[in-house]
């Protein structure tokens, strides 16, 4: 193992440790709303992103935002909506369902990229969507019979929208599409200014939500994309599952809430799949090599 490779991987384990906040950080707002806090994250969000690639490029940021085209316009579009869906999910739904949901996200961004552009699929890989089918499959009914059903499904268009925004940076993988992650934040804060009530919130919700923008959104996003030019992307699929590991952890500890029979039994047939589906990737990638 190289230097590089291990900090590729550090860099996606931090990644993960950091989206894995947003649980936690969010049950414990205290007067903020879904729109609210999507109002004041991207702003944060927007602001980090957005030093981070004026520190890049300096005199060429504006070139450089330019670049992305229209391909990169419709990411910013898909990031932005997958942010909406993902506020809303967290506040209708179990974190664990959640964060279990989006660790489908490599076998979803498969399946895509095999309907709409032909990318080949291994039988293995194609084993392993159907076990996380089943899996999710187990939360959906959980949340017909427990309720957060509004939240599950919300979950699901987020991980699905997600999987086509990574199609789009995988088809203009020639350009830095890290000003389009940025852009996202001007699609979010368009839609929540027009859903916001008030823009009033107190203090304490302010702080969290600039720490969701900051901490656990943008420099989440940040480490996952500064590890993806070390290690391969199955790699940082596989070890930003420490998303998934440690999210229903922070919400047991934090505000005890603990995941149900039916989330459990589907998050292990979950994260078996995509762990199976990762290392079957990343032993094709090195023998191609």
């Amino acid at each position: 193992m190289t230097a590089n490779h291990t900090v590729g991987i550090l860099y996606a384990l931090l990644g993960g440790i950091c989206l894995s906040t947003s649980g936690v950080l969010m049950r414990n707002l205290e007067h903020a709303d879904g729109w609210d806090v999507l109002f004041y994250r991207s702003i944060a969000f927007l602001i980090a992103i957005g030093l981070y690639i004026w520190y890049r490029y300096r005199r060429d940021t504006f070139r450089a935002v330019c670049a992305i085209g229209q391909p990169g316009l419709l990411a910013a579009t898909l990031l932005g909506v997958c942010s909406v869906c993902y506020v809303f999910a967290i506040l209708n739904t179990t974190v664990a369902n959640v964060v279990f949901i989006i660790g489908s996200g490599p076998l979803v961004t498969a399946l895509v990229a095999w309907v709409f552009i032909g990318e080949r699929i291994r039988k293995s890989s194609l084993a392993a969507m159907l076990v996380a089918a089943v899996g999710i499959a187990l939360m959906v009914a959980d949340g017909m019979t427990e309720g957060g059903m509004v939240g599950i499904l919300l979950a699901l268009a987020m991980v699905s929208m997600f999987a086509f925004y990574l199609l789009i940076l995988r088809s203009n993988r020639h350009i830095d599409q890290v000003p389009a992650t940025g852009l996202s934040g001007f699609i979010t804060i368009a839609i929540a200014a027009i859903m916001v009530d008030r823009f009033e919130i107190n203090l304490h919700d302010f702080v969290i939500c600039v720490s969701l923008g900051v901490f656990q959104f943008g420099l989440g996003f940040l480490f996952l994309t500064l590890a993806s030019r070390h290690i391969p992307a199955a790699e940082v699929a596989l070890f930003a599952l420490s998303e998934s590991v440690l999210a229903p952890i922070w919400v047991w500890i934090g505000v005890n809430e603990i995941p149900s029979r039916y989330t459990l039994y589907g998050s292990v047939l979950v994260f078996a799949s995509v762990i199976g589906y990762c290392l079957i990737s990343i032993r094709a990638e090195k023998r191609s090599d």
